[in-house]
């Protein structure tokens, strides 16, 4: 397995496809290529599972996992997202390869106001995109950069920790969902007394946790998410439609005045199929725009809050 894996790293893979009765395959320049000849037999893929699962508990009670998520490393190869599945009564394994560098704005070639927008003291800033369109590397380049720059103390809920930061200028917190805490609600409840200047919220999923979180940025935190929404627009009218009915109007005032910057990203293939990259498209937040140079942007967000205050949020572009 581990020839295998390694194989389909160093030609680039993005993803790889581990499933009874199929080969091995790998996404490579966006495509699902085989990598091997021989189907795998149930029992193989079983066994596969049980390699990847870090948890005694977890890799005890195999037969009754349904979904599952984990992550999983390879000395010199790097780490990978895992998640394990049931399909046709058997199992099915799907790796999103993370590389071992935590990612730059450089290194994506991400717009130079993002730097401008990590700098903020406090906010919401939500990264948005379909699936594989590099929220996570861009969150990941965010929380970097406060790292290589800030003195703070940065707390990060994930499930699973993708990236590894090392602590540099800041103190950075990395916990697990599931491993060092139940979920993402009750994480961010007990982050609010850890002493944080900086949360990373691996995915906002109900109006529970974006309640929570809206309350970390109103008192003073600066807070760092992710939806899977293609626009930032979208995920304005996603996150208030999250709450009651009776609760919407507040919560449009909350996140106007909450939300810092949202970023969409857009998957692109690159020339000579290269690997999925960043098209990132940007909402600034209209109270810090005094440290602004980015007019056009300046000018959009005081339209977007403008039309979320009036729930008219149909349609915006950079």
């Amino acid at each position: 397995m581990e020839k295998i894996i390694k194989a389909a790293v160093d030609r680039g893979a993005s993803d790889l496809h581990i499933k009874a009765g199929d080969v091995f395959r790998a996404r490579i320049a966006g495509k699902l290529v085989p990598l091997t000849k021989q189907r795998l037999t149930p029992d193989q893929t079983k066994a596969i599972a049980q390699r990847l699962i870090a948890n005694d508990d977890d890799r005890g009670r195999i037969d009754k996992l349904r979904d599952y998520d984990c992550s999983w490393g390879m000395p010199g190869i790097g780490r990978f997202r895992v998640n394990i599945l049931r399909q046709r009564s058997s199992f099915m394994i799907v790796m999103r390869v993370i590389p071992f560098d935590v990612p730059t704005f450089e290194s994506l070639k991400l717009p130079a106001v993002l730097a401008e927008v990590a700098n903020a003291e406090r906010g919401m800033i939500l990264v948005t995109g379909v699936t594989g369109s590099g929220k996570s590397s861009t969150m990941a380049a965010i929380i970097n950069h406060i790292n290589q720059n800030q003195h703070r103390h940065i707390l990060t809920l994930e499930n699973p920790i993708e990236f590894l930061h090392r602590d540099i200028n800041c103190s950075v917190t990395q916990r697990e969902i599931g491993v060092d805490t139940d979920d993402f609600r009750t994480g961010l409840l007990a982050a609010l007394r850890q002493d944080p200047d900086v949360i990373l919220i691996g995915e906002m999923r109900d109006a529970e946790t974006v309640d929570t979180a809206m309350k970390a940025a109103e008192t003073g935190h600066l807070l760092v998410s992710t939806l899977h929404t293609p626009d930032a627009v979208t995920t304005v009218s996603r996150i208030v439609s999250m709450f009651p009915p009776e609760e919407q109007e507040i919560a449009r005032l909350r996140l106007s005045e909450a939300l810092h910057a949202a970023a969409a990203a857009r998957r692109r293939a690159r020339a000579r199929g290269g690997a999925r990259g960043d098209d990132l498209h940007r909402h600034r937040a209209g109270h810090d725009q005094r440290r602004g140079a980015d007019l056009r942007a300046a000018r959009l967000h005081r339209r977007l809050a403008r039309e979320v205050r009036h729930a008219d949020v149909r349609s915006a572009s950079v």
